[in-house]
């Protein structure tokens, strides 16, 4: 599909982009080459090609999700500036 010079200009002024017209032909130029090869790509038959998300096979990278203690009340307030009733005492911030 090849893009009238209108139809760059367009495109340009979509995208807010001030185009010389140097610019504007080698963008065309570009533009249309891209159109032709997804027109291209498009005339693929599919039809025996199940939908997939990925062509790589499922597998997680991550630990199973097993559950384990977690830290003690003293050692997760061991660190605090300060501390009441076992909790994190932090300055207010609202009035």
């Amino acid at each position: 599909m090849k893009l009238t010079l209108e139809e760059v200009e367009h495109i340009a002024e979509l995208a807010r982009l001030r185009l010389s017209e140097e610019e504007k032909a080698r963008y065309g130029e570009q533009l249309s080459d891209i159109l032709e090869y997804a027109a291209r790509l498009q005339a693929v038959d599919t039809s025996g090609i199940s939908p997939t998300s990925s062509v790589l096979p499922a597998r997680s990278v991550l630990r199973s999700d097993e559950p384990r203690p977690g830290l003690s009340l003293q050692d997760a307030l061991r660190n605090a500036p300060d501390t009441e009733k076992d909790q994190f005492r932090v300055p207010p911030v609202l009035e």
